[in-house]
This record gives structure tokens, sequence and C-alpha cells, in this order.
């Protein structure tokens, strides 16, 4: 089969499409055939040895796919021969097919794209946790979301408003800041042109933001302090600036806040009984029309390079998948 097989440390334009053997099937697996693949900055991360997780060479990154289940082995029952699916698999997206265990493989419902299988299982169960699980948001609340035009910044725009909170979206320019609006966040300010402490603080009486979605760290979580309500929750979900900040712990006494951090990654290990619970809370959602993931690119397994580069770039908005 064709697939994108890393052998040591690169840069993602060293990507190559190769003739690799079928992966193997155990008696708990699936074997599907990828229509779509999911992009995701842990790839990029991955594929420089930067990231918590470092996988043995060779490897074929890739951790979400959409497709059509092929074969599934002897002890598997809930998915069959035929099914279009979604799954998380730790590894081996990138790839004309993947085999991974069957019970982290999701029948789509009719109201959801390939493309949109392979953009759901990492962004949105992310958000799904922080949002109702960690912080929790209550309706009426105010959350303020950062980088709200990339894929796990639209997830939370989306969940939060399903939630019925109000929505405050940073982004950079005034192409980010629509899709955020058509998302539906309720307040938009661009971090190039303005600083989004005094707007947050104006927009919410001088009250601040009851919930921050932080996925960018350094300086933006730092500022997000001075931002946050009495009793306010700052979720700590990713550093996409590359810098991990020093919390100043008085602010946190003083405000009477919590950190809170959500590691979606770990839950398989962790809490694993939590996972079905959050699919099928994600999939009401989808079907009552209150959450839509938005490709905004789709390419081709041999353009694997150019994709990351593009979500390296922080010019991209809603999800990058590739289509084998």
């Amino acid at each position: 089969m064709r697939a994108v097989v890393v052998d040591r440390f690169m840069k993602p334009e060293e990507l190559a499409v190769v003739e690799t053997p079928r992966p193997i099937l155990g008696p708990g697996d699936a074997r599907i055939s990828v229509r779509a693949a999911g992009c995701n900055f842990s790839d990029i991360l991955m594929l420089k040895g930067e990231y918590q997780v470092k996988p043995p060479f060779p490897f074929i990154p890739g951790g979400e796919v959409g497709g059509v289940v092929d074969e599934i082995g002897a002890n598997v029952v809930g998915v069959a021969v035929g099914d279009r699916v979604m799954a998380r698999c730790a590894l081996g997206g990138y790839a004309e097919e993947v085999v991974t265990d069957a019970a982290s493989v999701y029948r789509l419902p009719a109201n959801l794209s390939f493309e949109a299988g392979a953009a759901l299982p990492t962004v949105y169960p992310t958000s799904y946790a922080a949002l109702l699980w960690r912080a929790p948001v209550v309706a009426g609340e105010t959350v303020l979301v950062h980088a709200a035009a990339g894929g796990v910044g639209l997830s939370a725009v989306q969940i939060s408003k399903a939630l019925g909170a109000r929505v405050i979206a940073t982004a950079g320019g005034p192409e980010k800041l629509a899709i955020a609006e058509q998302a539906g966040a309720d307040v938009l300010i661009d971090y190039r042109q303005e600083d989004f402490v005094p707007r947050v603080l104006e927009e919410t009486e001088g009250r601040g933001a009851d919930v921050i979605y932080d996925s960018v760290g350094g300086d933006t979580t730092d500022r997000s302090l001075k931002c946050i309500n009495w009793n306010g929750r700052l979720l700590v979900i990713g550093f996409a600036s590359g810098d991990i900040s020093s919390i100043a712990m008085n602010r946190v006494l003083l405000k009477n806040i919590s950190l809170v951090g959500l590691h979606w990654s770990a839950y398989p290990e962790r809490e694993p009984e939590r996972i079905d619970e959050c699919i099928e809370g994600l999939f009401a959602m989808a079907a009552e029309g209150k959450i839509d993931p938005l490709i905004s690119a789709v390419y081709p397994l041999d353009k694997a390079g150019d994709a990351l580069r593009a979500l390296g770039s922080r010019k991209t908005t809603g999800k990058i998948v590739l289509a084998p």
C-alpha cells in the first residue's frame, strides 16, 4: 500500500509517499480504507522529535481518519465490513489503509462526511472534555477563545455556543475573524490590531471572562490572567506559540481562579470509559446542527508535507485533511 513513512527525524517538506507492507490485522482490530486523514500540529512535532510521544522508526504519522471498514478481526463487535466510520488511531493514518483497535472506531452518522470524520476525533473531543467536564461552562457565562479560527479554536467556539455561552473570539486578521463569527462567536478581536485584555474587560463590564480557552500559551496565557473573572477557569489546552508560560500564582490566589489542564490523548489510558460518552455527545450535537467541522483544505497523500507546512504556518483555518 502507499503511505507516508517516517524513518528519521525530519522536516515536513522531506515527507514522501512510499510503498510499504499492509498492516497486520489482529483479532480485536478493524482494517479501514482511508478516505480522509486529519492533520494536527502534534504530527509536526512528532516528525521533529519534539512531541511527548516518540514512536520508534519507521512509523506512519496520522492519528485520525474517516473511511470504510474493509476487514474486521475475529473478536470484533459493533462495526462491520462496509461501515462508514471515523477512528482515532495512535499512528498510521497517512496511508491508503490503517489497522486500529476496533474499540476506537465509530460508525459515522449520515450527516457527517469522511472529511468531517477525519476532522472530529482530536479537536472536538478536546473541546468537549475541556468545556463540559473540566471547566465546566454554565449557560450565560462568557468564554474567551484564543486562536478561534483554527481547528481546535473553532470547535471550542461551536461547543461553547451549544452550551449557551457568550463567546469572545481572538484571531489574526478579518478573514479569520469572519470564520469565527460564522461559527457563532459574539465578539471578535483582531489581536494584530488591538490588545485583547482591555477589550475583554470592556465587553464584560469590567468582570472579565468566566472561562478562557487557551491553546496558544506564552504571553497569551500571561495576559489572559489580566482579564479573567472572579472564580474564572483558565483552560490550558496547548502551546501553539511554542512558549510555556510561568504563571504568577498571586493572580490565581487574588482572583480565586482555577488553572485547568486538558490532555485528551491521555484519556484512552486514564479514563477510557469516558471516550464513548464524549463521542456520543458530539454526534448528538452534530445531529442538532450545533457543531460542523470546517475543512479548509484537502491535500492528496503525496502532498502531506505541503499540508503540514501550511498548518505550521498558522495561516490556516479549520482543519486540513489528506485524501489518500
